[in-house]
């Protein structure tokens, strides 16, 4: 049993908050008069996605997920310009594996990711939405890795 490993694609992290941003400078600049109540909430709207968007450039980074059945361990690597963190969890901890889901179905816009249900009471999600893992858009995808994950954790995987 090899272990299996993901990492995210922060250049799509970093294309989504650079067009955050822009569109935050766009509003700005256009509703910068005052003018009236409209144009307040479109200025201060701009000021929110320029900070968001700034805020997640800065923030981006790279998170490789390692998932060992030979060392029942899954190890989370989250790599950013500031430095790197790491967090591991035995299998021995994993109580649940369920699929988290964010979106609307009507906007055509979903992530599904997996949540960990920790002994010590925690939720945890391994490939979180936003940090773009080849193939975290699809259900069917992220269903059959909620399954691959639980066999191993249950000790049947193999």
């Amino acid at each position: 049993m090899n272990p299996w490993t993901s990492q995210s694609n922060p250049g799509k992290q970093i294309v989504a908050s650079v067009a955050c941003a822009v569109a935050g400078l766009v509003l700005t600049i256009g509703f910068r008069g005052f003018g009236s109540s409209n144009a307040r909430a479109g200025f201060l709207l701009g000021v929110l996605l320029l900070i968001v968007g700034v805020a997640g450039v800065l923030a981006s980074g790279r998170q490789t997920v390692t998932v060992d059945p030979r060392a029942r361990l899954i190890t989370v690597k989250d790599s950013y310009l500031s430095g790197t963190r790491e967090r591991s969890i035995p299998f021995g901890d994993v109580v649940d594996v369920s699929t988290g889901y964010l979106g609307k179905k009507s906007s055509f816009v979903t992530w599904y990711y997996l949540v960990l249900q920790l002994r010590t009471g925690e939720k945890y999600s391994l490939f979180s939405p936003g940090r773009f893992f080849q193939g975290g858009s699809s259900r069917s995808t992220v269903e059959s890795w909620r399954q691959r994950l639980q066999d191993y954790v249950s000790g049947g995987g193999g």
